[in-house]
């Protein structure tokens, strides 16, 4: 039988001599300018002005990175953190010898439980409802979403179960010589697709159902993330004992969330009427 599976053994970025740009640095940059650019456009279509265009992005950020990291600590690897406080927001390890680390571990779902918090501070300092400024910031973390799972995949992590044919990535930087899954590639994919559908519910006037938008936003895109976790292998050796792992169940909370909050807005409109 030929195999058709692709050999995947790239560079880890662009060697400059004094510095190596990452690729995945490139994909969060790209994840950066394509957020800014399409806020920018919602921003001036719903009259926000530049400051608080740029208060929004700096909120955001801080959200994403403190969410992101306090809940791979706290979701993944709380037995060893509850003993490192201080490693679980300062990159250095402490013990048994101190050393640079960097943050090494960052969290989906505690970044979309930073946003939420970052979010609910910047809609009072701006004065507007809650629902109102998530309804349009999902559709830029969709897909900023779909960019960061590319250059998961362009770094060999989160890597797919293996296929079982000769179908699939073969990642030759984890010294392997099988297909798996690319399952980045595929959850990227439901992401730019879920992206699409926002936009084209915003354009569409859709934003005047408060909280429609962010609610078909938690449905989606923690179904697709549901679904992939099947594909995918368990980030921790602990997860190999349940039924579903550790991403599966963070995400229906969310799934229940937003389709009750989808079917209240839609209730909401029609009493309008």
């Amino acid at each position: 039988m030929i195999s058709l599976a692709i050999v995947w053994n790239p560079d880890i970025g662009i060697d400059f001599g004094f510095y190596t740009l990452r690729f995945y640095s490139l994909m969060w940059f790209a994840a950066f300018i394509s957020g800014i650019w399409v806020m920018a456009k919602i921003a001036k279509k719903d009259g926000m002005s530049e400051e608080q265009l740029t208060s929004m992005l700096f909120y955001v950020f801080f959200g994403t990175l403190i969410g992101a990291r306090l809940g791979h600590c706290i979701f993944y690897e709380w037995g060893y953190y509850k003993d490192h406080l201080l490693e679980m927001i300062l990159p250095f390890q402490f013990s048994p010898e101190f050393r640079l680390t960097g943050y090494q571990g960052l969290a989906s779902h505690g970044a979309a439980i930073g946003i939420l918090l970052a979010m609910a501070f910047f809609a009072r300092k701006i004065k507007k409802p809650f629902l109102w400024v998530m309804d349009r910031l999902v559709i830029v973390v969709a897909l900023g979403g779909a960019f960061i799972r590319i250059g998961n995949f362009l770094n060999s992590e989160i890597i797919g179960k293996p296929t079982g044919s000769s179908y699939g990535v073969i990642f030759k930087q984890l010294g392997e010589d099988f297909p798996r899954h690319p399952a980045q590639l595929y959850e990227a994919a439901g992401y730019f697709a879920l992206f699409i559908m926002l936009w084209a519910m915003y354009k569409k006037g859709r934003a005047a159902y408060t909280g429609l938008i962010f609610g078909v936003f938690m449905t989606v895109l923690f179904s697709i993330r549901f679904v992939i976790e099947f594909f995918k292998e368990n980030q921790e050796a602990f997860e190999d004992s349940m039924a579903l792992n550790m991403g599966q169940l963070l995400s229906l909370p969310f799934i229940a969330a937003g389709v009750a909050l989808a079917l209240w807005s839609l209730k909401k409109h029609r009493e309008k009427l």
